[in-house]
């Protein structure tokens, strides 16, 4: 009777596995949430004196980029690789974040990792896709379009900067003409600056303007804001225009005169460049004129050709 007393007890009396696996999963899920709150939290590093600077950066970096405060330690050491591994392109993929627009705060070799690894995170997804259309073979054709997702991606930073570029030496004449209206109408450089960067605040013209505006009254001088637009840049265009305006504040010409003057060289150099389009268009249209005409001639000329061999020869 005691025995079967305690085989009831044990029966109705509650399994502690599954509470202490509940409890596992609740510290699981808690440890889980808090490891990604900590990882997307932007609150800023602590820093010393020797690395103050690069952790303002990297602060900044932080709250601009979702992708670099997930994966920081992952592009960082990616960076370490690509310092050693890719050192000649460095300097090209600076200039062209730089005139591309991105947040100042990449460097060059992170922004290389920072596409190595949006490479990497779609790499699981090629080998689950090629492994299921080919099999194993699969598997070196997920790594060569990994190899293309990078080569893509660093060829789509390219393609941006120099849209932007040309997006900026189009609308420029308008900003140097209405800085020589403003100025010839009694109002500072600055005050024309600043009012010619708030008409275009919109437009990357009026981007890269306001960062001279916001360098010159942080304290530098107006040759140095330029300069510093200029190497920022890097365009031959925009290189001869910035040191035509420098050359003449060094000079004292007036600002005014400067402006009028390369705006009418910006225009005039348009104008070249569109002939220039206008002229290559003609020689680029040759080869599929010349498709376009064959296919037309197979088109209308093939059944009678057709016709001729089936009457003549195999009748």
């Amino acid at each position: 009777m005691t025995d079967l007393a305690s085989q009831i007890l044990l029966a109705v009396a509650p399994s502690p596995l599954p509470t202490l696996a509940c409890g596992f999963v609740g510290i699981a899920v808690f440890v889980l949430t808090r490891i990604i709150l900590v990882t997307l939290h932007s609150e800023d590093l602590e820093q010393d004196d020797d690395w103050q600077y690069d952790v303002n950066r990297i602060n900044e970096l932080r709250q601009h980029s979702l992708i670099y405060r997930v994966f920081q330690p992952v592009i960082q050491a990616l960076a370490k690789i690509n310092r050693g591994a890719f050192r000649e392109q460095l300097p090209d993929i600076n200039r062209e974040t730089q005139a591309s627009g991105l947040p100042r705060f990449w460097t060059p070799e992170e922004f290389l990792g920072r596409i190595e690894l949006v490479a990497l995170l779609a790499t699981p997804f090629y080998i689950s896709f090629g492994v299921k259309i080919m099999g194993p073979v699969g598997i070196v054709l997920a790594f060569t379009v990994t190899i293309l997702t990078g080569f893509v991606l660093r060829r789509r930073l390219a393609f941006r900067a120099r849209y932007r570029l040309l997006l900026i030496k189009q609308r420029m004449p308008f900003l140097l003409d209405l800085l020589t209206l403003l100025m010839e109408s009694g109002s500072t450089f600055l005050q024309a600056l600043e009012q010619s960067v708030d008409e275009f605040r919109e437009h990357p013209v009026g981007v890269e303007f306001g960062r001279v505006l916001a360098e010159i009254n942080m304290g530098k001088s107006r040759t140095e804001a330029l300069q510093a637009m200029r190497d920022r840049l890097s365009d031959d265009e925009i290189t001869s225009i910035v040191g035509s305006i420098i050359q003449g504040e060094v000079l004292g010409t007036p600002l005014a005169q400067l402006f009028r003057t390369q705006a009418d060289v910006l225009r005039i150099k348009r104008t070249q460049r569109a002939e220039t389009i206008a002229g290559e268009a003609g020689v680029k249209m040759l080869l599929p004129n010349m498709l376009v005409m064959a296919s037309t001639v197979i088109i209308i000329l093939g059944p009678f050709v057709l016709g001729f061999i089936y009457e003549d020869f195999l009748s």
